[in-house]
This record gives structure tokens, sequence and C-alpha cells, in this order.
């Protein structure tokens, strides 16, 4: 896996800034009072924030990891360059409907949204069992768990997961995609509904879909040159 595929996982992440407003935005907001009322062991509000993300990164990546070890086991089952194009085909799928829906120009991530709910609902109660925080480990871990909230964001970076080629390769891949919807998850713990209020703007969703939907373009560009 190369440098430029970990600098678009993390755009894609960046991009979804306003997917991750209307998806994270209360739970971080609910965090977010903390800084008024620190944690114990914590000197500051924000830190709690930051550990909570951690735990969500930390999901991520070994969904990551999974999805790249699937992957690289079925490419090696089944005809690896026919397995391999297909895999990427569906990564430049997902992106572009991924842009569609943050831009609110078509919403069908919605729908595998509502089918991984019905997952969700069974492992949502581990998370409210350390609710309300009163420990950063406990931040660490409803992070661990809101890490698999059904998200049609996360899903476009787990089917991109699956074209590194391997384990470790799906992992980091997650890992920058995170990264890359740190900055909005922080920014949002500091400057709260002001700064969710500005991320759901119209305009700013357009623009960020826009995006999204160009890197499936260059994708599907370079997947188009490979298969020639």
């Amino acid at each position: 896996m190369h440098e430029f595929t970990w600098i678009s996982a993390f755009l894609l992440g960046l991009m979804g800034a306003p997917h991750c407003a209307g998806m994270c935005g209360g739970i971080v907001a609910a965090l977010s009072l903390n800084i008024q009322r620190p944690l114990e062991g914590s000197n500051n509000g924000l830190l709690t924030v930051l550990i909570y993300n951690m735990g969500r990164l930390s999901s991520y990546t070994i969904a990551g990891m999974l999805t790249g070890g699937i992957s690289a086991i079925a490419s090696h089952l089944l005809f690896v360059h026919q397995a391999q194009l297909a895999i990427k085909a569906a990564a430049v799928l997902f992106m572009l409907l991924l842009g569609l829906y943050i831009s609110g120009w078509w919403s069908l991530l919605s729908r595998l949204e509502t089918m991984g709910g019905r997952i969700w609902k069974r492992i949502e109660p581990l998370a409210r069992k350390f609710i309300p925080i009163k420990t950063l480990p406990s931040a660490y871990l409803v992070g661990l768990v809101w890490g698999w909230l059904p998200c049609g964001l996360v899903y476009t970076g787990l089917i991109y997961s699956a074209t590194a080629g391997g384990v470790l390769q799906g992992g980091l891949l997650m890992l920058f995609f995170g990264l890359g919807t740190l900055p909005a998850m922080l920014l949002m713990g500091a400057a709260g509904q002001q700064l969710q209020t500005l991320l759901q703007k119209i305009w700013l969703r357009q623009l960020a879909g826009l995006m999204v939907i160009l890197m499936a373009i260059m994708m599907a560009y370079d997947l188009f040159m490979a298969s020639g």
C-alpha cells in the first residue's frame, strides 16, 4: 500500500466532516460538558473527547484489519487480479454513493445504516454501561463501542480498506481514515454547537460531497487504466 492510499484515506475522513457532525455531534457535545466538570484524573475536559476518539479510532483500525485480512484471503482463493479489480470497483461505487449522500443528493447509503442499526441495537447497551463517563478509561471504552455505530462514511472506508492487500495494510488505512475524521470531532468538542451548525450548512455539505465524488472519479480512472 503506497503513501497516496494513506493520504486518500485521510482525505476521505476529512471530507466526511459534515456527516460526522450529524452522526456523532450529539455524543461529542455530551462529552464536552466535562470541560466545565473535568473528570477524575483530568485537568482538561478536551482530554476526555480525545480519549473517546482514541477508542473510536481503535475500533476503526480493528475493523480495517479484519476487512483487509478477509479480502486478502478471498483474493488468494479466487482469481487474484479479477478479485482485486472487483473490490476496487466496489470501493469506487461506495465512494461515489458517499459523495452523493454527504451532499444530500441521494441517500442510498442511509439504507445500509438502517440495516446496520439492527446490529447496533445489540452493541450500543455496552457503551451505556459507562455513561455518564466518570473516568478516562470509561471514555476510551465508550469510544471503542461507538466506533461500530452504523455509518455510511465508515462503511465506505472499510470497503476502501479491503483494497489495501492485507491485515496490517487494512488496519493502517482505517487508522489514517480515522485520523482524517479527528479534526472535526475535536473541534466540535471545543466549539460545540457553533461548529456543528456550520458543518451542516448545505453549501459546505455539497462542497465536501463534490470532493468525495472527485476522489471516486480519480479512483475509477486508475481502475480503468489498471484493467486495460
